[in-house]
């Protein structure tokens, strides 16, 4: 049987042990102003119902339901007055029993937030407000900055998901889903010198580069793998944005190392050569990750499909797409590519 105990609000001592059972029993009584009836309607003896309207007229100081002309049961005046309420609040108490209407995308009012670097921002909003806009036309997308403590923003609620480098988040109550795998890529302005031959190492060191420093930090794993080959590169800019980077290779003569899908997308809009690094360097993949708040709920289920979609879209062919997996619960690490060169 259900009670209340241990309530902490301004009606307290009024619900304070009460067996909510009754109020159904009433509900029945007042609806069928029949005991037999009533018993049978919420699958009760006629004797379980019986006891229950002492108990409810002992509850209420009010005898409630009264013998009538026909036979049949009268209410009084009280209970004519509690039914209506009382409908009304088993009704919520079932609708929330029941859980949030069916998800439907066409016709929800809901606002989703995606946290992201401008690098996959590129590759996956347009496609993805694209899709939304047609699909979900009354849903608001908002992409935003990566907050500084990400499970906690998850945890909170103020993120939906978070688009980041896989493996990067390794926290209990993490969901993490891979979307596509990444490559590195070199990138100068149309007419450079290092574009009418082969990029060798040595040609390589021998140029100016610039340096995408999200964080504002020196060094990568472009530097990382060059000092491992007792070589250093001279980094002559950084700028902290991936968008901005081809932007400044097109108007100067520095080489940048990045994410191959930055330069295959704004190469031939801004005029750049792409080339092949002159030595091997690690790729990464990319997943978004949620918190086990939201793991069930249908609309984010839908936005997390959707996410997936248009980043498939993004892959390269081959690229493989699996299911979700529950973070580990092990300290979060720091990933070779957080700092991308």
């Amino acid at each position: 049987m259900l009670f209340i105990h241990g309530m902490h609000r301004p009606h307290d001592a009024t619900l304070a042990g009460v067996d909510l059972n009754l109020l159904v029993v009433l509900d029945a009584l007042l609806t069928e102003r029949h005991v037999t009836r009533a018993a049978a309607r919420i699958g009760l003896s006629q004797s379980a119902a019986s006891h229950a309207l002492a108990r409810l007229r002992a509850l209420f100081d009010d005898p409630l339901l009264v013998r009538g002309a026909g036979g049949g049961l009268m209410p009084t005046a009280r209970a004519e007055a509690i039914a209506p309420a009382l409908r009304r609040a088993l009704d919520g108490l079932a609708d929330t029993l029941r859980g949030p209407a069916v998800f439907d995308p066409a016709t929800a009012e809901r606002e989703l937030r995606i946290a992201t670097a401008d690098f996959s921002d590129l590759l996956v909003m347009p496609a993805l407000a694209a899709r939304l806009e047609i699909a979900a036309p009354r849903l608001t997308l908002w992409s935003v900055a990566v907050p500084d403590d990400v499970p906690r923003a998850l945890a909170a609620g103020d993120i939906d998901l978070v688009l980041t480098v896989r493996g990067r988040l390794r926290t209990a109550g993490l969901f993490e889903r891979p979307l596509f795998d990444e490559r590195f890529v070199c990138v100068v302005r149309d007419g450079h010198p290092a574009a009418r031959q082969r990029l060798t190492l040595a040609r390589y060191l021998a140029l100016s580069h610039l340096l995408i420093a999200p964080g504002g930090r020196r060094g990568g794993i472009v530097d990382e793998l060059l000092t491992a080959m007792g070589k250093q590169r001279r980094v002559a800019a950084a700028v902290p944005h991936f968008l901005v980077a081809p932007h400044v290779v097109a108007a100067t003569d520095l080489i940048l190392t990045l994410p191959a899908r930055i330069a295959e997308t704004l190469a031939g809009p801004l005029g750049l050569t792409v080339l092949p690094p002159p030595f091997e360097i690690p790729g990464f993949a990319m997943a978004m990750v949620w918190h086990e708040r939201a793991h069930h709920d249908d609309g984010h289920r839908w936005l997390r499909d959707q996410v997936a979609l248009v980043a498939g879209d993004a892959a390269s062919p081959g690229t493989p797409r699996r299911g979700a997996r529950r973070a580990g619960p092990v300290r979060e690490r720091r990933d070779r590519a957080a700092d991308l060169p």
